[in-house]
């Protein structure tokens, strides 16, 4: 999610951290110090199926702003100069990509920062398709992170949690803005008040299969401001979550390494 728009309105609320600060805290404690039990916590069990999480990026993938965010240009040919080459000219935060600290934070870590080790995790995946179904504007709660924990076990430290809303099925489309009358957006997101048990279980980093992580409607992006101003890392537009299952799965998020980058397009896979 990035648009000229969002970065205006972080500088214009960045004082409203309020009830999110002791959250952010805690999640730059984490960021430091538990790299170690990252590389624990990823699977050793033989791999059965690899499950791609990316979208094919395309000139008219949507965008957060609306606005065609990717083009492809052949400039040189098999024909004529003996091998093909395309140029690429893209927005960094289009189709499947990754959210970096520095997105949404002043002195936060680049992408090529990302520590590498937290690249490969466990990964957790909550199923709301039948919440988003009813209401597109809807947001994941800490009792939704409860109530997966009640069937499946803990929350492994070091983990990636994704929401499968399956918004991924609407990415051919104008659904997948799903803009109102009233030109807003809804998609699901996450609440930003789960930002605390998230914190809790060391959680490592977040995934949807929208636009953004906060809902289509926010104007504030509060999720964004505390998540990734705590030091962790995002990938927005994934795709496939539906073909994991909810516990259980490695992910390798391919993450750009590019110098200063507040994100940027990857390659997300699973290891099932």
């Amino acid at each position: 999610m990035c648009d000229a728009c969002v970065m205006k309105s972080v500088a214009t609320s960045l004082g409203r951290r309020g009830m999110f600060a002791a959250a952010a805290a805690a999640a730059s404690v984490f960021a430091l110090s538990a790299r170690p039990a990252v590389a624990q916590a990823v699977r050793s069990a033989p791999v059965s199926r690899v499950v791609d999480l990316t979208h094919t990026l395309r000139p008219d993938f949507p965008t957060f702003g609306g606005d065609p965010a990717f083009q492809q240009e052949r400039i040189l040919t098999f024909a004529k100069d003996g091998y093909n080459l395309n140029r690429f000219t893209y927005g960094e935060h289009v189709g499947t990509h990754f959210d970096a600290p520095i997105h949404f934070s002043e002195n936060g870590a680049t992408v090529d920062r990302i520590p590498v080790e937290s690249l490969v995790c466990p990964l957790v995946v909550l199923d709301v398709r039948e919440r988003a179904a009813a209401n597109a504007d809807y947001q994941a709660t800490a009792e939704d992170l409860a109530a997966w924990e009640s069937r499946h076990g803990r929350v492994p430290p070091g983990a990636c949690v994704a929401l499968n809303s399956g918004w991924d099925g609407r990415a051919g489309g104008a659904g997948f803005r799903n803009v109102d009358a009233g030109n807003a957006m809804r998609f699901p997101g996450f609440r930003p008040d789960i930002i605390p048990a998230l914190a809790e279980r060391g959680v490592a980093a977040v995934a949807v299969d929208t636009l953004s992580l906060d809902h289509g409607g926010s104007t504030t992006f509060d999720f964004h401001k505390t998540w990734l101003g705590g030091g962790r890392w995002g990938i927005e537009c994934v795709a496939g979550l539906g073909n994991v299952p909810p516990v259980g799965a490695t992910l390798v998020a391919g993450a750009p390494k590019i110098a200063g980058g507040t994100g940027g397009h990857g390659r997300v896979i699973a290891l099932v």
